[in-house]
């Protein structure tokens, strides 16, 4: 997820050549898709709560030296804090951390395809409980369409029970975090003067805090010695921070001041695919012919809901909305069309 920036003009993003910034958007999706892997391999030798732990240590330190290098500050109201604080819990540590006890029971292509239905879970509580966003009746057919595609993926018709329905309920509940945590930050902090590096390393600073106190109680213990860790597992947590919740951000950022944040927020349909193609390709998975039927049908119901809207030629561009798992809790912006992740 990520942090809010001054949206770019229309004016001054619409004539941006393909090649220009359509590298730095597939980049993105790859590196969110990526993440998915880099999950299902860390939670081989450590425990969910342990990885997140550490993919938000390691994305806290890569934002903590951005804001160095940039030399910007962290937050300093009590306020603010203590909203960073909630997104801290409900917008990373427990999402990612789902995804992680999902993924023990379910291929991490299956995991990437559900959480490209985080636009979709966004969009009702936007709408009915924090009040950002209005229903319209390309919304409410966006919404619908979803749902349909949301029981394709489960292959219903199949019957539903078992290790993996609890694991594809497990991702769905980490989109249901992230459909609080996006319009609760589109409400509460997107108009804060700090950067969005720093509200970033906010987040994932009050994540770590309360891991550290939180992942030895649920894992019955101290993790294990890195040092006792195989490569692949170390480089797969490091990679998470590093790339998917530090790096990440930064490129998505970068990508709303090329071509806006609308544009930007397109990324939501590549991440699926990336999941897919590499937990195919690199982990040796298999994916029923429905699901990525399914996963075909929940994105046209996110297009569906982005709906078409001609902005006024003085109205700042809607922020976007990303894939919440693969980046850091403000890797993008809220797309007040979208209304999702």
């Amino acid at each position: 997820m990520t942090a809010p920036t001054r949206p770019a003009s229309p004016s001054s993003t619409d004539h941006v050549p393909l090649g220009v910034w359509l590298p730095g958007l597939v980049a993105l999706a790859a590196i969110w898709g990526c993440s998915f892997l880099f999950i299902e391999v860390g939670i081989r030798e450590l425990h969910p709560t342990y990885v997140t732990l550490g993919r938000v240590l390691t994305g806290a330190i890569t934002l903590l030296v951005i804001l160095g290098i940039t030399r910007q500050s962290l937050p300093r109201s009590p306020r603010l804090w203590a909203h960073l604080f909630l997104l801290g819990a409900v917008g990373v540590a427990l999402p990612f951390t789902l995804f992680g006890y999902g993924e023990q029971r379910i291929s991490s292509a299956l995991a990437g395809i559900w959480n490209g239905t985080t636009p979709l879970v966004v969009l009702p509580l936007a709408v009915l409980v924090f009040r950002t966003e209005r229903l319209t009746a390309h919304r409410l057919a966006g919404l619908v369409l979803g749902f349909i595609g949301g029981l394709t993926v489960l292959g219903v018709w199949r019957g539903v029970g078992g290790g993996e329905l609890s694991g594809q309920m497990m991702c769905l509940g980490a989109a249901a975090c992230y459909g609080f945590a996006i319009p609760y930050q589109k409400r509460f902090i997107t108009d804060a003067k700090e950067s969005g590096p720093a509200l970033s390393a906010g987040m994932l600073i009050a994540a770590t805090a309360q891991l550290l106190v939180v992942a030895p109680l649920v894992a019955g213990g101290a993790p294990p010695s890195p040092a006792d860790l195989s490569f692949e597992v170390v480089a797969s947590v490091l990679a998470l921070g590093a790339l998917g919740t530090g790096l990440a951000f930064v490129i998505h950022m970068h990508n709303i001041r090329l071509i806006g944040a609308s544009r930007a927020s397109m990324v939501t349909y590549l991440v699926p695919v990336f999941a897919v193609a590499v937990g195919l390709l690199v982990l040796g998975e298999s994916v029923t012919w429905y699901q990525p039927l399914g996963a075909l049908i929940v994105l046209a119901g996110v297009a569906v809901s982005h709906g078409p809207r001609k902005p006024a030629a003085d109205e700042a561009e809607p922020e976007p909305v990303v894939a919440p798992d693969c980046s850091s809790p403000r890797d993008g912006q809220v797309d007040e069309e979208a209304a999702r992740a």
